[in-house]
């Protein structure tokens, strides 16, 4: 009776996780897919290509606004009903977007799509850290993380099949899968304690909102064949002062307000500042990803539709690395996982940087950086921020590494952006950013060096 007991609550986990699997997919999934039919909105819409790049930003800022606001709620209102209602806003985003008659309506529907997606990742690896004991949430963190690296990166390829429908059947595949998940998540997601004495930080969201909207418009504005003349312009020096003095603003509010957006007392755990740093090359280097595309038209002369394809070799390697290892994680722990990983990415990155014109070192390539972008996005973050979160603060403990992460994401665009419109779209500019993107992850794994060994996890004191 009791191993039937066992076994059903494994299976009712497991409903939970492809539950959860299908809301990751679809929320990552919107941050990439775009890609392909950005020129497709420029015409339909008329605008230039510095307002055409917000399609892509907006969902990013808006994302990281949306990571602590909901993951706070799924704290405070538990998380069934903030899951809900992350894809209640996704499925509304995704509505408002198909049906824009301007630009604007586009922006805003990309804008609640991000606010979903953004509650959408931290509450599910919090649900992980509710229902799976500590000895199984490796491997449930590495299936939730592997859909979350994948998608991202699979998005541009659905994203150039799709588009010989028009540009609005990249959206309107999310309706019928939103309706779905919430059908699962009322009837299969556990109910979640509610706490409703934890005071809501709405200080932090304020400042936290004004410092990343003043650093993407200042990024935004940059011009890369004239840098320090734009640098010091008022459309950029002003914007890029305010979020450096936001800053210190929002830690000190931060460690003042009674219930924090942002768990700053996290930040005491060495472990925590070492990831959090990481992370924020994780997400330079998934930017990176998104112009791979572009990168082998120039270098291989292969058409749009070819060139997506080349992403790939990233894609399937993630699809079968990150499950494993997240099992290779509960055997080695995090350390030695993080080490190999972000030093077999910076190869490949190096690899693409050395050899654009080798359609078979480029595919190798893309095997290498996927291997990386497994540990580097997938369960061995997660699992440290588990590991220093207190229970009742796991959601903000995975928000704080998403913030993290899409800030890297913001500055990894902008800085590719400004690099290859320096060479004029010539190939040299993709080949120095996936140098400049080299040498980070080798400073990865560098500080991957100085994370607690699985023995020091797992015996703190």
């Amino acid at each position: 009776m009791k191993d039937q007991m066992i076994h059903m609550e494994l299976n009712g986990n497991n409903k939970v996780l492809v539950l959860l699997f299908i809301g990751v997919f679809m929320g990552s999934l919107d941050i990439g897919i775009v890609g392909p039919a950005l020129p497709a909105v420029q015409s339909y819409f008329a605008v230039n290509e510095r307002l055409l790049s917000w399609v892509f930003t907006i969902y990013i800022l808006f994302f990281m606004i949306g990571t602590p606001l909901m993951a706070k709620l799924s704290d405070i209102y538990g998380r069934k009903t903030i899951y809900m209602l992350d894809i209640i806003l996704f499925a509304i985003g995704s509505l408002i977007t198909i049906t824009s008659i301007s630009f604007e309506m586009l922006l805003i529907g990309r804008a609640v799509q991000g606010v979903g997606a953004g509650g959408i990742f931290p509450v599910a690896n919090a649900f992980i850290g509710d229902i799976f004991p500590p000895e199984k949430r490796g491997g449930a963190l590495g299936i939730i993380s592997s859909v979350w690296g994948i998608s991202s990166v699979l998005g541009p390829i659905l994203g150039g099949l799709l588009l010989k429908f028009g540009w609005q059947s990249l959206f309107i595949i999310n309706l019928p899968i939103s309706a779905m998940l919430l059908v699962g998540s009322y009837y299969l997601l556990p109910k979640t304690v509610v706490n409703r004495n934890i005071k809501f930080d709405w200080y932090g969201l304020a400042i936290l909102s004004i410092l990343v909207i003043s650093l993407a418009y200042g990024l935004n504005q940059i011009e890369a064949n004239n840098f320090i003349n734009s640098l010091l312009s008022l459309s950029v020096l002003p914007y890029l002062i305010l979020s450096l003095i936001l800053l210190p603003v929002l830690w000190k509010v931060e460690k003042w307000i009674e219930d924090p957006l942002i768990q700053i007392d996290l930040f005491k755990s060495r472990e925590v500042k070492l990831i959090n740093t990481m992370m924020v090359g994780t997400g330079l280097i998934q930017a990176a990803t998104i112009f791979i595309p572009a990168f082998v038209v120039i270098g291989l002369s292969l058409n749009s539709s070819a060139a997506s394809l080349m992403l790939l070799p990233i894609v399937v390697t993630m699809a079968i690395g990150a499950p494993i290892i997240g099992k290779l994680l509960d055997k080695f722990g995090s350390k030695n996982i993080m080490i190999t990983g972000s030093f077999i990415m910076s190869i490949g990155l190096l690899m693409l940087g050395m050899f654009p014109e080798s359609l078979y070192l480029i595919i190798i390539s893309g095997f290498l950086v996927g291997v990386g972008m497994s540990t580097a996005i997938g369960s061995p973050p997660r699992y440290i921020m588990l590991v220093e979160s207190p229970a009742k603060e796991r959601a903000s403990g995975q928000a704080l590494i998403n913030i993290i992460t899409s800030v890297g994401q913001l500055m990894g665009g902008a800085l590719i952006g400004a690099l290859i419109g320096s060479y004029a779209g010539t190939i040299l500019g993709y080949q120095l950013s996936y140098f400049i993107m080299g040498v980070i992850a080798l400073i990865m794994t560098i500080l991957a060096f100085g994370l607690k060994s699985k023995k020091q996890q797992m015996n703190p004191s």
